[in-house]
């Protein structure tokens, strides 16, 4: 008698539409779960998480996009909240787009209809994408949902596809390897404290952190592969410089090749957080302080009076900056200093180069931060201490 295949195939599909209810039933029952901690985590009271690392972009998003508006904005308790904002404001390719005020409770199609349809492309200036992944980690360790873990693992994917095969990461304004607004440094001091075994990051893989370990190497060898030498010694570090040649370039029209001590500094402080420094690297370091030490501006002070406003596009300036002779005045540094002179100079939006703050256009020359005491808290703290570490015997 020849088999019923008829009643095998009525068997096989009520036994198939068994498996996928129990399936879908058991998703569902996955998900509602997942939405009730959701809940009960948004209702929790946490210890407030540090948000320093975001305000440069709140302050790009209030002096623009937001200027004038009064929205409601998180408190710095409720992680949880500003978390669900971060997942709502992450590109697809795992990065975050500039400029937001992260704490703000703002629609996502509003700020697209402010942007024009977009929110904006992934980038790490302004302080952007590594902040967002620090933040995620640590609210998953607070509350242990698996959504912030996965949105802190896309950053981290995108950070590694960034990062170009000499070892650096670009900007937003011009496709090099950015210093400018603590584009290499703050990733690489991400990617330090996840090597130095952050409890933050306690969950990542082997495999990751093996890759975000390399990452890290490359991205210090092509630190210190930039450091501008001029006549045979080391100086200090231009905004941008060449992924292949490592040489100093232009980023926006007013922003020349140049030394900076502003960018430097971020730099060498980095170098000296690391925590068993190459002899590459305590050169570097040395060989930077001494240059800040001749660049140093004396008996110069920068008076700030106030002015009726003036509205430009990015912001209102309502003072004006103007140099005074001071002999009393503490020590002080320009933007950028030629690389062959070392002469400090200023710039326009024109691309032309001037040596005295007054021959700025109002809009740049208070849009801008041209001087700036920037390496004396290295001179007087940081560096006296780092020297003290190094020169410390390691106990066997």
């Amino acid at each position: 008698m020849w088999p019923d295949f008829k009643g095998y195939r009525q068997s096989a599909i009520v036994l198939a539409v068994c498996v996928v209810g129990t399936v879908m039933n058991h998703v569902a029952c996955r998900a509602d779960e997942a939405d009730t901690k959701l809940q009960q985590a948004l209702q929790g009271t946490y210890e407030p998480i540090d948000l320093s690392l975001f305000r440069d972009s709140i302050h790009h998003w209030q002096m623009k996009d937001g200027r004038g508006r009064n929205d409601q904005r998180y408190r710095p308790e409720q992680i949880v909240h500003i978390a669900e904002n971060l997942l709502r404001y992450q590109n697809a390719d795992g990065g975050w787009p500039a400029n937001l005020d992260w704490l703000a409770e703002i629609d996502v199609e509003e700020i697209r209809k402010i942007r024009k349809g977009s929110l904006g492309r992934s980038t790490f200036d302004n302080r952007n994408t590594y902040p967002q992944i620090e933040y995620l980690a640590r609210v998953y360790q607070a509350t242990g949902l698996p959504r912030y873990r996965e949105a802190a693992v896309k950053g981290l994917d995108y950070l590694l596809r960034e990062q170009r095969p000499t070892g650096g990461w670009r900007g937003k304004d011009v496709d090099a390897i950015t210093f400018n607004d603590d584009v290499m440094v703050g990733v690489m001091r991400l990617l330090l404290k996840i090597r130095n075994g952050s409890a933050d990051f306690a969950w990542l893989d082997l495999p990751l952190r093996a890759r975000l370990d390399r990452s890290l190497e490359q991205a210090i060898d092509a630190t210190l592969k930039c450091q501008i030498e001029v006549n045979g010694r080391k100086t200090a570090w231009c905004q941008q410089h060449d992924h292949v040649t490592f040489a100093p370039v232009r980023a926006r029209t007013y922003e020349l090749p140049s030394i900076t001590p502003q960018e430097s500094t971020g730099v060498v402080r980095f170098l000296m957080e690391l925590p068993h420094p190459s002899p590459e690297v305590i050169e570097a370091v040395e060989s930077a302080m001494a240059w800040f030490e001749a660049s140093k501006i004396e008996g110069l002070r920068i008076k700030t009076v106030p002015i009726t406003p003036v509205r430009f596009e990015g912001f209102t300036a309502k003072i004006d900056r103007i140099e005074v002779q001071d002999p009393q005045a503490p020590p002080i540094w320009t933007r950028f200093y030629e690389i062959e002179t070392n002469r400090p100079f200023f710039c326009n939006r024109d691309g032309i180069k001037v040596y005295r703050l007054a021959d700025v256009k109002l809009e740049r020359r208070v849009g801008y931060g041209w001087y700036g005491n920037w390496p004396v808290h290295l001179k007087t703290d940081v560096y006296p201490a780092w020297k003290a570490r190094i020169s410390t015997p390691v106990s066997p």
